[in-house]
């Protein structure tokens, strides 16, 4: 699974808790997450995989004014966080994004995966390149022996549509980091548009362009197939819950999850 939580942003307090419900409603094995809220008293990572049962890690924390917002994964099993790494901004520097990188206990060996979170302007596809290949230049570390060890999950707000440049190089359809790319789980076995950003959440009103699938799970490739492929994908906080009486959307993106093949 992997969702944008929205930092703390709207009624946070009422959100955190349609949030832990629509996690717990899923069950997954693993969560990828972005924006998640921190700040010296507080971590949602903490108080999430506590509510849940999971393990956790995350990126070091970007701070302004206290507060800071960061990624993180959640496993159901023991996690060891490989990576908390800068990603580049316009500039080609390390800029405020991040990726975070673990090995998952997965009962099938040390699973590799990564969450992370683009820039989000518009314009600033370039940037999100340069962003796109630093992170294909990393999951080769983080893969292994791509015929034989388990391939690199990753969940991320690529805040990219599927026929962007920069999406379009983090699947192989030109030209990026030889011996890697990353297929696009929504586009093997998914159903309908799959958008995570959508006009019907109050959250994205404002929004020049609802309507649009900016999150993403994907899967290392080459891999030992059929170890990885997808074999369905799904959005979840798709609509408003109760809490306390009140409706309220979870966030202000859509979740996505996917079953993977196992060994």
């Amino acid at each position: 699974m992997t969702w944008n939580l929205w930092w703390r942003f709207g009624p946070f307090e009422q959100r955190l808790a349609a949030i832990i419900e629509t996690i717990r409603s899923v069950d997954p094995d693993i969560v990828c997450l972005q924006e998640v809220w921190s700040n010296g008293d507080r971590d949602v990572a903490d108080e999430l995989a506590a509510a849940l049962g999971l393990h956790a890690v995350r990126t070091d924390p970007v701070v302004w004014n206290g507060e800071s917002f960061g990624n993180a994964i959640l496993a159901r099993w023991p996690v060891e966080r490989i990576a908390s790494l800068p990603l580049p901004n316009a500039a080609g520097e390390p800029g405020h994004r991040r990726v975070v990188a673990a090995e998952v206990a997965t009962p099938w060996g040390p699973w590799p995966i990564a969450s992370t979170h683009l820039d989000h302007r518009f314009d600033a596809s370039a940037s999100r390149q340069g962003q796109i290949r630093h992170l294909l230049e990393l999951g080769i570390g983080w893969r292994g022996d791509p015929t034989s060890d388990l391939p690199v999950i990753v969940g991320a707000d690529l805040n990219a549509v599927p026929d962007s440049d920069e999406v379009r190089l983090l699947t192989g359809r030109s030209p990026g980091v030889d011996g890697i790319v990353f297929t696009d789980v929504w586009e093997q076995v998914g159903n309908g548009p799959g958008h995570t950003w959508r006009a019907e959440n109050p959250y994205s009103t404002d929004s020049a362009w609802p309507n649009r699938r900016l999150d993403y799970l994907l899967t290392s490739w080459p891999r030992p197939k059929p170890v990885g492929n997808p074999t369905r994908v799904w959005n979840v906080a798709t609509k408003p819950l109760e809490v306390d009486g009140v409706s309220v959307w979870p966030s202000d993106h859509c979740a996505v999850v996917a079953d993977f093949v196992t060994p």
